[in-house]
């Protein structure tokens, strides 16, 4: 067992998910099924919600519209959609839960990468009746691209469709095949209503066809932790921190997250560009000092020598340095409103980090239906393709499968100052 799944039990786990899929597949209401079920709303929210007006109390979730417990903006309760990505949060006896609840039109598709980037797992909303819509498998092949752990495929609907085994066996193999091309390996389908109930929480009367395990109980028991602490030592430096007090006159240690691996007191360390080595003599957290400290942890470093760090510097262990280099290719979701050009220049935000980047070439557009790697001279938004940059000065970071933080990076308009890309580094 890792340092931090022993620092994990001692509280209940937390699990980071997301829902998408396509336009009224039922997101907001299996959210809301999934807040009323496991007691996550509170009493005057229902009552805020509930079809009939007048009563003081609520007898049963057939009571409440579900899709209204979970739509927040205005706009979204006129249009029936979900517009902008909402943060969910309940618990069970067995963990705790955020849930980001993601948009379905494409046009909000960049909502959506927000908020699967830090999931740990991701449920895939599917309406029996429609099957696998072209939105639906955009949204896989995204959290496909951002390496989610799990993917959860919840055939919703089954009771317009009259509970048939036959049309959930078929978005099954669907889903299946499309899955494959992309190699993910966790992939769990289960045939649902979220209307009424049956498989979220509890099984129902309707689906006894179907043998596997509730929602419920798949997130429940689904591994929440990945083995970032197991992995190289990265600390991107956020802050250098000289209070130059009476107490500490000379005082000189260096913020920011792990973003992966440990790091304890008296290790060789490698601070990047600059190149310089050095050994830590302290590890400063929130409580007091550590002896050993791991991602994701906030912490400070003091180290034995002067040596120039800065913001936006990198410090490993010495011997285990990130990769170098002007030059990186990545997998990139646009979400600008202007396409991508070749020549096109950004602020690439790496950690916390940024540089000045040229679009050397676009290698490749993937077509979402196929998976295939077609030519292209831009990419528009919503699109997702492979490109090149070249870079004003070198950067360190891993691939995107070695470490999703310093793996990943968002592209800025260098005139409106807006996010128009997130690339995953390959």
């Amino acid at each position: 067992m890792t340092k931090l799944n022993i620092a994990m039990t001692k509280e209940i786990e937390l699990l980071r998910l997301v829902t998408v899929g396509s336009v009224d597949d039922g997101k907001s209401t299996l959210i809301g099924r999934l807040l009323v079920d496991t007691k996550g709303a509170f009493e005057d929210q229902l009552l805020a919600v509930r079809k009939k007006k007048g009563t003081e109390h609520i007898a049963s979730a057939s009571e409440i519209d579900l899709a209204m417990l979970t739509d927040g903006l205005s706009a979204e309760r006129e249009q029936g959609i979900t517009i902008d990505v909402a943060y969910r949060y309940f618990a069970t006896p067995k963990r705790k839960f955020i849930m980001a609840d993601c948009p379905g039109h494409e046009q909000y598709t960049r909502n959506m990468v927000t908020g699967a980037s830090t999931a740990s797992a991701a449920i895939i909303l599917i309406d029996a009746r429609s099957g696998v819509m072209p939105q639906t498998k955009r949204h896989t092949h995204i959290l496909g691209l951002l390496a989610i752990p799990h993917l959860i495929v919840a055939v919703n609907k089954m009771d317009l469709v009259g509970f048939d085994q036959a049309v959930f066996e078929k978005i099954r193999e669907d889903m299946q095949a499309y899955c494959e091309k992309q190699g993910v390996r966790d992939l769990i389908c289960i045939p649902m209503s979220a209307l009424d109930g049956d498989m979220v929480a509890v099984r129902g009367n309707n689906l006894d066809w179907y043998e596997g395990k509730t929602l419920l109980d798949t997130l429940e028991t689904l591994p929440a932790l990945d083995e970032i602490d197991n992995k190289p030592f990265r600390l991107p430096v956020q802050l250098v921190n000289r209070p130059q007090t009476a107490e500490l006159p000379d005082y000189r240690g260096f913020m920011g997250t792990i973003a992966s691996g440990t790091v304890k007191v008296g290790d060789k360390i490698i601070a990047v560009p600059s190149g310089n080595t050095s050994t830590v003599k302290e590890i400063v957290a929130f409580d007091g000092n550590l002896q050993e400290a791991f991602a994701p942890q906030s912490i400070t470093l003091t180290l034995n020598d002067e040596i120039d760090i800065s913001r936006g510097d990198m410090i490993t262990h010495v011997g285990d340095k990130a990769k170098d280099s002007k030059e990186l290719t990545a997998n990139v979701c646009w979400i600008g409103d202007e396409p991508l050009n070749v020549r096109n220049k950004y602020l690439l935000k790496h950690t916390t980090n940024t540089v000045k980047a040229m679009v050397a070439s676009i290698d490749f557009r993937r077509d979402i239906h196929t998976l295939s790697k077609d030519a292209a001279d831009e990419l528009a938004m919503n699109e997702i393709g492979q490109i090149t940059f070249k870079l004003m000065k070198p950067l360190h970071y891993d691939t995107y499968a070695e470490c999703r933080s310093t793996g990943s990076f968002i592209l800025i308009d260098t005139f409106t100052n807006n996010t128009v890309g997130a690339g995953m580094i390959v």
